[in-house]
């Protein structure tokens, strides 16, 4: 089984990577898809609830949360096949250590742009959770910043720059989405020898 984890701020480029990773046959996780289903249980703000989740419920609670998806699916799919997950979203140090703790092997890409880059592409996906206003976009960040992002890019396995042209970005994903399993397959293959 291969887990990797993708973290960014805002507009950096994280669905590009679940994309990619998609069409290479990975299970996608998002981490921002359970904090948008519990906003829409309690008819709330996304980024209201997020805090609100995390107070609740612990730090851990979204990683928890992508643990369980994950195990459930681990056991409705036969034991032949294998299981590879892009978790996309990854905001906290201490949701990188609830993964690494459930899954042996976990890597984190970061993916980064800068804040005009990344405020341009928020503006024109117009997600419910994005601002036209760079003031709001700003506070966002100041918000996934609070959460502990800039520890998981810091300290990521992966980094990977969003500025250029989109082909090279997808084929540095590929690149590493293809190394890191056929890693994984050939130390699994190593043990079942042994």
């Amino acid at each position: 089984m291969h887990v990797i984890g993708v973290t960014g701020l805002p507009g950096s480029g994280k669905s590009i990577v679940a994309r990619v990773a998609k069409n290479l046959e990975f299970d996608v996780i998002r981490m921002g898809d359970v904090i948008r289903d519990e906003a829409i249980k309690r008819n709330a703000d996304i980024g209201e609830t997020a805090v609100k989740l995390r107070e609740e419920y612990g730090k851990f609670v979204v990683a928890e949360r992508c643990v369980e998806i994950i195990k459930e699916s681990m056991y409705n799919t036969p034991k032949e096949n294998d299981l590879k997950y892009i978790i996309e979203g990854i905001r906290s140090p201490a949701e990188v250590k609830i993964f690494k703790n459930n899954f042996r092997g976990f890597k984190v890409i970061a993916v980064h742009s800068n804040p005009n880059t990344r405020f341009m592409r928020v503006k024109k996906r117009k997600r419910s959770d994005d601002s036209d206003s760079f003031h709001e976009f700003k506070k966002r960040d100041n918000r996934e910043l609070k959460f502990g992002i800039g520890n998981v890019i810091a300290t990521s396995d992966f980094m990977i720059v969003n500025e250029g042209p989109i082909w090279k970005y997808k084929n540095s994903i590929r690149s590493i989405l293809k190394t890191e399993t056929k890693k994984r397959t050939l130390k699994n293959i190593k043990k079942k020898k042994l």
